[in-house]
């Protein structure tokens, strides 16, 4: 059974890094088609206005951040993997893991990734206010689905039909959606670290409910992994080791292990031991 999974899966990466690969090639040719123009007449972002990151802020080319835009693509990676798991779900119901009998809402969480990562493209391609919005947004949805993900499993004594499970994704969509206002009026300071808390906070509960049926080293390795993404991401705003013409940029990194630990996040209930 393990050998079939592996099999799978790497059928599944295979597909994501191709697809992902094809993606780039159209981001690549597209910012050398078009240029900075394209954006003119937008309100520019306070980001941008206050030199928040550390890569140089170039106007003329239609990527004006170029790393910090493509480093996008994890996000896209890891969406079209969770897409093709919510898809093998849905085509064999025999799983008994919990997430895998609600492909919707892997499929919803999928397309959150999908969307963050045109999302944030879009904002350090342009830095724009209205780039700015969708890209907070993007992570709010990918952040309140994960809760989500994680309430559904820590009350794992209620059993949802299939019309339940429906008017749950149709909430949620609302929820991420509502969140371009809410955004406005708390601070992201503020909500992004206590969603990420009660993500944690939630993922423990679960592991002390089904200790031998998780894997800890999923939970360990997406806190770890958000922490290191946290302090670099600092760095890179404090202008800390900062060369703004480099292709190593902090926010570029923040970009793959904030993705990598909300991945972990979401593999940790995916998965589970199935000797257990």
């Amino acid at each position: 059974m393990m050998n079939v999974l592996l099999k799978i899966m790497q059928k599944f990466l295979i597909r994501s890094t191709l697809i992902t690969a094809s993606m780039l090639l159209i981001w690549i040719g597209l910012n050398q088609i078009l240029n900075g123009s394209i954006w003119e007449g937008m309100t520019i972002s306070k980001s941008a206005l206050t030199v928040e990151y550390c890569e140089f802020n170039n106007p003329s080319k239609f990527f004006h951040q170029s790393m910090n835009t493509y480093s996008n693509l994890v996000y896209f990676f890891l969406g079209v993997l969770i897409c093709q798991i919510a898809w093998g779900d849905y085509k064999n119901r025999s799983f008994q893991n919990r997430l895998a009998n609600f492909p919707l809402l892997s499929a919803l969480m999928g397309v959150c990734f999908i969307y963050l990562s045109f999302g944030s493209a879009f904002f350090h391609a342009s830095l724009t206010w209205a780039g700015q919005r969708v890209d907070t947004n993007g992570t709010y949805s990918i952040t309140l689905t994960l809760v989500s993900i994680g309430l559904y499993h820590v009350f794992h004594k209620i059993n949802f039909s299939e019309q339940a499970k429906k008017i749950w994704i149709v909430i949620m969509v609302i929820i991420i959606l509502c969140f371009y206002q809410i955004h406005l009026l708390i601070s992201s300071s503020i909500l992004v670290p206590i969603l990420i808390l009660l993500m944690l906070i939630l993922m423990g509960i679960n592991y002390f409910q089904f200790p031998k049926k998780r894997y800890l080293f999923l939970g360990i390795l997406s806190l770890v992994l958000i922490i290191i993404a946290i302090k670099i991401r600092i760095m890179d705003v404090q202008k800390i080791n900062c060369d703004p013409y480099s292709l190593y940029q902090g926010h570029s990194i923040w970009h793959l292990l904030a993705g990598l630990s909300s991945f972990c996040n979401y593999a940790f209930f995916r998965f589970w031991k199935k000797q257990a």
